[in-house]
């Protein structure tokens, strides 16, 4: 290390990145309990600057090395140069800390050093807001208000970006209301950018609108396509071209139309099925010398194959490419989809083989596609084939897919299969959900001797955290119906009744004709009189009717029942 030291120092002014280099190293060797540690550091005290300090921090991965160092850069002996820490470098140290969550260790070292400001207690709210500490963001914000009088714009910004991202719409709104009300700062493009980005998420696209009519500065190209996206978002495409006709009024290089913003257009003419207004739309970007990119085509191409002209995004595909731009996953996806949506099944698997072929990797919505259609067409064991595929590949398959594969396997008697899949799944990367269980589990109540397999299931089942619905209940009463058992039926019943289920009325009819059959129809009557006070059946006389259907043979025993 010695001979490193010695290297790096001869000539450190050519040489930054190897000074950095040997800091690092050497402090990865370094205890920094250890009181004698600073004096291996002591070589490198007449070469320190602000962008070798921050780089060394932002090389270290210790976030206890990286404060150890910075706390010797600060006191360095001998420090022939005068050398001391700038704000960059007390913001590079506190990524540092936060990153790894150590809020209290940057509080501590901003607030001794009398650094701390808003600038830097932003990134205290944003590293919150990552780790979904909503509450935490806020006092930091309310901690910025206090610390700088209320002039804290830039914490302002970021605790309006955390709400907004956690969906926590109406307090964000509070917090804009209260600030607006204060009037302490100016807001900026990004204060009112949020707030409009924040109401066209949830689809308030008019309380956006209005945000974006009381601006107080000037909005930029960001703060109109956001409004655009999000009346396109909503599905009008009237509303967004009229934002869009106001950013062309204002003009000016901060507010110029750009590929994004035509994009968000062609988007929302493409799903609402507006291909004349989508194409005019792309015509019109490229005669204000804007060229559509992958994502522009992409659009375009979704659209046409959601709508079925799968042949029309064909050709753009292939305009697409004669303009220099190949397509990607997403726009071969469309393709696929756009084949299965017509019907024609064959051309898109085999358009997933020709991505293969041509080193395009198919990620999970690819392989999605053809497995649903697999199913769609009845081929389960193809589609298996493709899953076990992606398993190959390290691609996690979606629960929906086996979901798709269990209803075919259902449906095709091939019971033995479901079940064995439903265990293989976790091996598989995926854990079946409620669906999964449900569509297996029906299946099977419905073949006699597959009740004990049901059990089984049910257990399995309940144990993943999954609980039992009035469809399952109802499969797994015909299952024991059919078995004829009659007590574990009355025990499935009663348990429906203690969580509020109504029996529907076909399972309610094999029942009674199970019991009646073991001339116990006095329980079947006991039963619709638990239900009628314990639950909230809507009609409960049609059951009652159903119930003296089924005597009709002999009303006298009915009549006498009822008494």
């Amino acid at each position: 290390m010695a001979e490193a030291v010695r290297k790096a120092t001869t000539h450190p002014s050519s040489n930054v990145s190897s000074v950095v280099a040997s800091i690092t190293s050497l402090i990865q060797t370094i205890n920094p309990q250890n009181p004698n540690a600073c004096e291996a550091l002591k070589p490198f005290s007449p070469y320190l600057t602000q962008p070798l300090v921050i780089q060394v921090i932002k090389n270290l991965r210790s976030p206890n090395h990286a404060l150890f160092f910075f706390n010797w850069a600060s006191n360095s002996q001998p420090n022939p140069n005068n050398y001391s820490h700038t704000r960059h470098c007390y913001a590079a140290i506190t990524d540092s800390l936060l990153s790894h969550s150590l809020f209290s260790t940057a509080h501590h070292l901003l607030h001794r050093s009398k650094n701390l400001s808003d600038s830097l207690i932003c990134k205290f709210i944003v590293a919150l807001g990552n780790r979904g500490d909503i509450r935490g963001a806020i006092h930091w914000f309310h901690k910025a208000k206090s610390f700088s009088h209320g002039r804290c714009l830039l914490s302002c910004n970021a605790v309006l970006g955390v709400l907004v991202r956690a969906n926590r719409i109406n307090l964000s709104k509070s917090i804009f209301d209260q600030v607006v009300e204060e009037g302490v700062f100016e807001l900026d493009v990004f204060t009112y950018t949020t707030m409009i980005r924040g109401f066209c998420k949830i689809g308030m696209v008019h309380s956006a609108l209005k945000v974006f009519d009381e601006m107080r500065c000037s909005p930029n190209s960001v703060t109109y396509n956001t409004l655009i996206h999000g009346f396109c978002k909503n599905g009008d495409m009237e509303g967004a071209k009229r934002v869009f006709d106001r950013m062309v009024e204002v003009g000016g290089q901060s507010c110029k139309p750009d590929v994004v913003t035509y994009t968000t257009l062609i988007d929302g003419y493409s799903k609402k099925g507006e291909f004349r207004e989508a194409l005019e739309c792309m015509e019109e970007m490229v005669k204000q010398g804007c060229h559509p990119n992958v994502l522009t085509y992409n659009a375009l191409i979704e659209g046409l194959c959601l709508g079925g002209n799968v042949d029309e995004a064909m050709k753009m595909m292939t305009r697409m490419r004669l303009n220099g731009l190949e397509g990607n996953v997403t726009t071969n996806t469309s393709i696929m989809k756009g084949f299965c949506i017509v019907g024609r099944s064959e051309e898109a698997i085999m358009h997933l083989k020709e991505m293969d072929s041509r080193g395009m990797r198919p990620d999970l919505k690819a392989y999605s596609v053809i497995v649903n259609e697999y199913c769609k067409i009845r081929k389960p064991d193809d589609a298996l084939l493709l899953i076990r595929e992606m398993v190959v590949k390290g691609i996690k398959p979606s629960v929906s897919s086996f979901n798709a594969v269990f209803r075919v396997l259902v449906d095709i008697g091939k019971l033995d299969e479901a079940v064995h899949l439903l265990k293989q799944m976790p091996q598989m990367g995926c854990i079946p959900n409620f669906l999964s269980y449900s569509i297996v589990i029906c299946g099977l109540c419905k073949v006699n001797g597959r009740m004990q397999e049901v059990e089984g299931l049910v257990s399995e089942m309940l144990e993943n955290g999954h609980d039992l619905d009035t469809t399952l209940y109802n499969c797994l009463l015909e299952g024991y119906c059919d078995l004829g058992d009659e007590e574990m039926a009355l025990r499935t019943v009663y348990h429906m009744i203690d969580k509020n289920f109504v029996i529907n009325k076909d399972t309610f009819c094999i029942f009674v004709k199970e019991l009646r059959g073991k001339g116990k129809l006095s329980k079947a009557v006991t039963v619709v009189e638990e239900m009628c006070r314990r639950c909230n059946v809507p009609d409960i006389n049609s059951y009652r009717a159903l119930l003296s259907q089924s005597l009709e043979s002999d009303q006298r025993s009915f009549n006498q029942i009822l008494l």
